[in-house]
């Protein structure tokens, strides 16, 4: 009896040994199959486009594809009791809920990330504080290339951000490429009172039209394609030169579009074509502030010791001010 016994336990400890072995070999085989799909995906992709985007979707969409696959695979291959499992999953994550409230918010952002979609890979965004094109998307962050900050005129810092993706749902997001795919810059220009300030304005009008001004066409079926989706309503689209006397000038303001990406470079080039044209016309001068003093020609000043009373009683004047009569 001890015999058969003993038979018995080799035949099951063989088998579960055989069973456990067989189990990690169809594992290994389901990870390297799918993994050297993948690398095919990438390849194939690879030959087709070199756009750097589109790599690095198909990078991204492939890797999570192939995760879950690989999770589905190995669960059905390793999981016989699925509802002991689903219950077991279910207390195991209300418990992670609670400890791990941040990294699970981070996941949803993730995913109303890749659903709604409120940027995408290239887009400028700014969101909270921080400004810079995206870079990378992951499971718990997103990464941005920083613009701003001590850079003037929103050019990179050279700076990679790396941002929780909760923060969509706490901090205000503006993207730059949504909507026109372009943004409103303004170029204000102070000239003196005494300039002529009728040829100024048409002369940066002239200038706005030259160098900006082809972008409104463009800008313009943007509209007609975002009016659709939201309520965005602009009747004009092209250049145009604003008028405003402040304390040290006259300030004209240059208001137009431009790419995101290229403010600084725009605005220099109407800069150097402002410079340019206001020097060939010297009745336009650059305002800045001056303080300027006035004195009258014949304004008589003599101290007080110096001053002597006439015979009818009243005192000196001076040019352009009433006697005053002194009572004694």
């Amino acid at each position: 009896m001890a015999e058969l016994f003993s038979g018995i336990e080799i035949l099951l400890e063989y088998y579960l040994n055989s069973n456990l072995q067989t189990k990690l070999v169809e594992s290994l085989l389901i990870v390297v199959s799918l993994s050297l799909l993948r690398w095919l995906v990438i390849k194939v992709v690879e030959q087709r486009t070199n756009d750097v985007r589109i790599l690095h979707s198909w990078r991204k969409v492939s890797s999570y594809f192939t995760a879950f696959i690989c999770l589905v695979l190995l669960g059905r291959l390793w999981v016989s009791n699925l509802q002991a499992l689903a219950t077991f999953l279910g207390l195991l994550s209300a418990g992670i809920a609670i400890a791990l409230q941040g990294p699970l918010t981070d996941i949803a952002g993730w995913l109303l990330i890749l659903t709604r979609r409120p940027f995408a890979i290239g887009d400028r965004i700014e969101i909270g504080q921080h400004a810079g094109d995206v870079v990378d998307i992951r499971l718990f962050q997103f990464s941005l290339l920083e613009i701003g900050n001590w850079v003037h005129a929103d050019q990179s810092t050279g700076r990679v951000l790396h941002v929780p993706n909760r923060a969509i749902f706490n901090q205000p997001l503006a993207n730059y490429n949504r909507g026109l795919g372009y943004i409103w810059h303004e170029i204000e220009v102070f000239i003196t009172f005494e300039s002529n300030w009728e040829k100024a304005k048409s002369i940066l009008q002239d200038i706005a039209a030259k160098d900006a001004a082809h972008l409104s066409p463009d800008a313009a079926e943007r509209v007609r394609e975002a009016a659709r989706r939201l309520v965005i309503y602009y009747p004009h689209l092209t250049p145009i030169v604003y008028l405003r006397a402040d304390r040290s000038g006259v300030m004209l303001t240059l208001r137009y579009l431009c790419d995101p990406r290229k403010r600084r470079s725009t605005e220099q080039a109407i800069w150097e074509d402002i410079l340019k044209v206001f020097a060939q016309h010297p009745d336009l001068e650059f305002a800045y502030p001056t303080q300027r003093f006035y004195t009258r020609p014949n304004e008589v000043r003599t101290s007080q010791s110096q001053k002597t009373l006439p015979e009818d009683g009243f005192s000196p004047a001076t040019e352009g001010l009433a006697p005053v009569k002194r009572k004694y």
